[in-house]
């Protein structure tokens, strides 16, 4: 068969540029060696020949729909598997659309953007409590310390972001996508705000709500089911935690704009997010971009941090302070992921296989792309443009000066 020559070729392409610890397996029991080892790190075991067309363009797209629809499957330690995933790719694509960062646009409409939100937050929330912390806070933890467990990571970060910005008692506090409400209830909690979340997720919203009467705090926060540019009326404080990558790179002026608006005069913001690591905001390459967009995360762009802070003035708001945390972002996704498959035979009777597998190696794939510098992400400490300088902070010692 034609497949056969092409097959033969391309391990023998990849043995001799990469030497990579990796056996396949066909299902007929023929087994190709991309490598020269005693023992396979990883064995891709091929159940049919329908996978072949997407091994033999073997992307990061391509390999994960072959992985997550069942037409591979893959043994050896995950973080072995996604290291290979990514060397076959690399050594083996040449189509210039998977190479290149590829910078698409999505149309973000509020019913567009809450179904691709109720998509990726909707999957159950038994699914979610199974490898986050106990606060289900989903989103990059802060290590100060690189030694904490991750609840204690969680609570630092919610605790790093609500210094940065200040938070004073009795302020009016929103948080934009606010998740299960964890970010809301500390605020309240620990520094008495007078809280706000919104959130397009059903699941997220039902449970927030539920956390939010349990701590006797309803007094205090209000979780909304809405859409962000829906918000009327100011805030002294805003944050918008793992939120602004689904807004779309062409709306990011506009969403500024409108924490401009719901921002009092004297308040301070806090846009905390994934960005691309390519200077014109292109999606990661080897086609890892196209797959997140089908099957983990519809429509999501990330920009630049270039691009956020031009569309941040281009919206009335001034950046105060820039801090990468895309070491701590690597470390998170280490945890999840071995909390995932610490909880895999659970995992599996909460959700279908083919999600179960897209969970599996999203959740790895991320912690790579993080150290590796294919993502980045940064915390902005912000406030309206035009205010005086007096108004500011001399240092940045103020974010320190009491323990975390």
């Amino acid at each position: 068969m034609f497949w056969e020559k092409k097959l033969s070729q391309w391990v023998d392409e990849v043995r001799t540029k990469s030497n990579l610890p990796a056996r396949l397996v066909l299902w007929d029991g023929q087994k190709h060696d991309f490598g020269q080892f005693t023992e396979p790190q990883v064995t891709l075991k091929v159940n049919s020949a329908s996978a072949m067309p997407l091994l033999l363009d073997p992307s990061l797209d391509n390999l994960g729909e072959a992985y997550v629809k069942g037409k591979i499957d893959i043994e050896g330690k995950l973080s072995d598997v996604i290291n290979i995933g990514y060397s076959l790719a690399r050594s083996t694509v040449t189509s210039t659309s998977k190479l290149a960062r590829v910078t698409r646009y999505f149309n973000h409409t509020k019913a567009s953007d809450k179904k691709a939100i109720q998509y990726h937050y909707d999957v159950s929330n038994d699914f979610y409590k199974l490898w986050l912390d106990e606060n289900m806070v989903y989103s990059c933890a802060y290590f100060e310390n690189g030694d904490e467990d991750l609840a204690t990571a969680q609570l630092k970060k919610i605790d790093h972001i609500l210094r940065k910005i200040q938070v004073q008692p009795g302020q009016r506090l929103l948080d934009i996508g606010c998740g299960w409400g964890a970010l809301v209830l500390r605020a309240a909690r620990k520094f008495g705000a007078r809280c706000v979340g919104v959130t397009l997720s059903q699941n997220q919203f039902d449970l927030a709500t539920e956390r939010v009467k349990a701590a006797g705090l309803e007094d205090k926060i209000e979780i909304r089911l809405q859409d962000y540019r829906d918000l009327e009326g100011q805030f002294d404080r805003i944050t918008s935690v793992g939120m602004f990558e689904h807004v779309g790179r062409k709306n990011l002026p506009g969403y500024f704009r409108k924490m401009h608006d719901l921002l009092a005069e004297d308040g301070v913001a806090m846009n905390h997010g994934i960005t691309s690591s390519d200077a014109d905001s292109g999606e990661t390459s080897l086609g890892g971009g196209e797959f997140i967009d089908r099957f983990v995360f519809p429509a999501g762009e990330l920009p630049h941090i270039s691009l956020v802070l031009d569309a941040m003035q281009r919206g009335g708001i001034e950046a105060l302070d820039i801090e990468s945390l895309r070491r701590h972002y690597a470390r998170t996704l280490d945890i999840w992921t071995e909390n995932f498959e610490a909880k895999a035979d659970q995992a599996r009777k909460l959700v279908d296989d083919q999600k179960f597998r897209i969970w599996r190696v999203y959740l790895a794939g991320c912690s790579y792309a993080f150290e590796h510098d294919d993502v980045s992400i940064y915390q902005v400490v912000c406030r309206r443009a035009g205010r005086s300088a007096k108004t500011l902070p001399w240092s940045r010692r103020y974010i320190y000066d009491t323990p975390l």
